[in-house]
């Protein structure tokens, strides 16, 4: 059986930030979300330098082998943020997070760097795909810090990695799909300030993905919204071969 993802994106650049340094793809097979770094106008150029890399991936056939693909593709965002910034000494320091979503015949890569994040709904119950590369994930992973106290830490936006032209080690997995399965990726403006289980509420409670990604970004500025926020929602669809009589 073939399947098709089915997305939607929304952004905000939220009630506090001047600028959105946020970018998002949504393609056929491909999805992302980068969450740029390193002010005005870095951030917002480390994104975009690496969303237009890794969409050609989207246009690519499928290699059957999409992970290599992705981080092949992240490589050469690296190397176009290690040029800008070779450019213009006032790009130092600028970088993105990213996740990705790659389909390939049933099964997805989901890859990440940084802390924004994959998600995954499937029969009611949200599972979270990625690992956040984070300065207190690291002291969960510890048993420093409960999950409930990372949320509130106050460096709990410290990430640990980035693409910004330096060495990284993207984590990538492969999920079997099925039908009815829901993803939401998104930029760490939403997970940080938005509970787990009000965003699996929100994603069960409206089909409609514009609906939902809507809803999403209305929870997040219920809750002050201190940071931009981007939201893709995908469902994945079975596509029904036609059988001749």
């Amino acid at each position: 059986m073939s399947f098709v993802l089915r997305a939607v994106a929304a952004s905000d650049q939220g009630l506090v930030r001047s600028n959105n340094e946020d970018a998002v793809f949504v393609g056929e097979r491909l999805l992302v979300v980068a969450d740029g770094m390193g002010g005005l106008p870095a951030g917002e150029l480390a994104s975009d330098i690496l969303v237009k890399a890794v969409a050609v991936v989207d246009d690519m056939p499928d290699s059957g082998e999409p992970l290599q693909d992705l981080v092949a593709a992240l490589g050469t965002a690296n190397q176009g943020i290690e040029e800008a910034v070779a450019a213009d000494d006032a790009r130092d320091g600028m970088g993105t997070t990213v996740t990705a979503l790659l389909l390939t015949g049933d099964r997805v890569a989901a890859l990440n760097v940084g802390d924004s994040r994959c998600y995954l709904l499937r029969d009611g119950t949200l599972t979270q795909l990625t690992r956040d590369d984070t300065y207190v994930q690291a002291l969960v992973d510890q048993g420093v810090l409960t999950p409930d106290d990372a949320r509130r830490h106050p460096q709990r936006a410290l990430v640990t990695q980035a693409v910004q032209g330096g060495p990284f080690r993207p984590a990538g997995r492969m999920i079997p799909v099925r039908a009815q399965d829901r993803f939401l990726l998104c930029s760490d403006g939403l997970s940080d300030y938005v509970d787990d289980e009000v965003i699996a509420t929100t994603l069960r409670s409206y089909a409609d993905r514009q609906v939902c990604a809507a809803e999403l970004i209305a929870r997040t500025l219920e809750a002050g919204a201190p940071d931009n926020v981007t939201v893709i929602v995908a469902d994945v669809e079975a596509i029904v071969a036609d059988v001749e009589a």
